[in-house]
């Protein structure tokens, strides 16, 4: 656990996010009224019910967005959850966010609690055997073909039938689905095939998938938002209350460090924005799924390169009433205006990642910052580049000089 401390510790003065459960709850301070918020209203009933929301979170470096969504993540309950940075993953194809969230996923664990689903409706408890369902009804002697008929029935019902899938997504999961029950039986080959398919590789041939019963056809552009669709349905078939997808730093698109692992063109950016405002119009055909993107508030500012040189999102997304009072609905959060901290909420802040470090040293070389210094930083945070909580971590830390972290 020190370790994982120490670890924390070095990423917060990085001005990462602590990318630990336990070091994001003890540090968090101002934000629960805004994921109690979007959980209350969003995550408990909406969501599950077949509603669908589409999140935008910006502020400058340092004020809390890769936070905010490690920490909503944690808070978020019976969801699958995907969080990945747009330093590391395409975005500009939509179907390179669907295999990213595919993977995350898991597919296969997904559709094995569906399969629990289909045991259970046949009137089995899933604890009672190991291996394959088949396996068990044929040691019971009960795998006649009535019981076979009775499996497949399930599994077009819960797949072939819903009207939301994609017909080729449906008939992979039932393939699946057959494949974990032991019927229908799908071979080895026909199964790295399928999960072939599903993630993009284009080592799989189209004759394979014909062989299968499946289109063939490879998912593309044009039908990944389709397909995403399809996957939330099996997803929401499994039991869960739906998806959350959270896309962070987003501001790559405008970043102009050569160091980048990707880098985006202008032609690759404009597609980035012409996808994401496809998605926010087609999001109604969307259920049980929320999205966030977060990203650096220079992707607003930047008139050239950022949101606003691609009209057709932005007159979509910014906020076109404007006001003192904080507004919670709006699809537009700026953590710089919306988390308001004043000097005990300063000092709060400092004493929780002076505690942490001191967890992890006997010397206990942390102390919160003084009243002074917390006015200090309230009132030099709005000719600063840097957000307020970025000052308060790194004063905190600037006391420690030469201390056993090497700070």
């Amino acid at each position: 656990m020190e370790n994982e401390i120490r670890v924390a510790v070095s990423r917060i003065k990085s001005g990462e996010a602590p990318g630990h459960e336990n070091v994001i709850e003890d540090i968090t301070v101002g934000i629960d009224f805004l994921t109690d918020f979007w959980r209350d209203n969003y995550l408990k009933d909406y969501v599950p019910a077949g509603g669908n929301r589409i999140q935008f979170i910006t502020g400058r470096k340092g004020s809390g967005k890769t936070h905010l969504i490690e920490y909503f993540l944690k808070k978020s309950g019976n969801y699958k959850k995907v969080s990945f940075s747009a330093k590391k993953v395409w975005i500009h194809d939509f179907k390179e966010i669907f295999f990213e969230v595919l993977r995350q996923c898991d597919i296969e664990a997904v559709i094995s609690k569906c399969c629990q689903t289909i045991v259970k409706e046949l009137g089995f408890e899933t604890d009672r055997f190991e291996g394959s369902f088949m396996e068990f009804l044929t040691t019971q002697g009960l795998s006649d073909p009535i019981t076979k008929r009775e499996i497949r029935l399930l599994l077009n019902k819960m797949f072939l039938q819903n009207p939301l899938m994609d017909n080729n997504f449906a008939n992979a999961c039932a393939l699946l689905a057959g494949g974990q029950l032991g019927h229908p039986l799908l071979e080895e080959p026909g199964r790295k095939a399928i999960l072939g398919w599903l993630s993009g590789s284009k080592e799989v041939k189209l004759s394979t998938l014909r062989n299968l019963g499946l289109s063939p056809m490879r998912i593309a552009k044009h039908n990944a938002r389709h397909m995403l669709r399809s996957l939330v349905e099996v997803i929401k078939t499994a039991g869960y209350d739906g998806l959350i997808i959270c896309v962070d730093d987003l501001d790559v698109l405008v970043s102009r460090d050569s160091l980048e692992e990707i880098r985006y063109t202008k032609l690759k950016r404009d597609e980035v924005y012409e996808s994401i405002r496809e998605l926010i119009d087609e999001i109604d055909t969307m259920r049980n799924v929320f999205f966030m993107f977060a990203f650096n508030r220079k992707l607003i500012d930047d008139d050239i390169q950022g949101m606003k040189s691609y009209q057709a999102l932005w007159l979509r997304i910014q906020n076109e009433v404007k006001g003192n009072r904080i507004n919670r609905f709006s699809n537009m959060i700026d953590l710089d205006k919306l988390l308001v901290y004043d000097v005990e909420s300063i000092i709060e802040l400092s004493s929780r990642i002076a505690a942490l470090i001191n967890s992890a040293s006997e010397n206990k070389p942390a102390q919160p910052l003084s009243q002074i210094t917390a006015q200090e930083l309230l009132s030099r945070v709005d000719f600063s580049e840097l957000s307020l909580p970025r000052m308060v971590v790194l004063t905190t830390v600037e006391q420690m000089e030469g201390n056993e972290y090497g700070f």
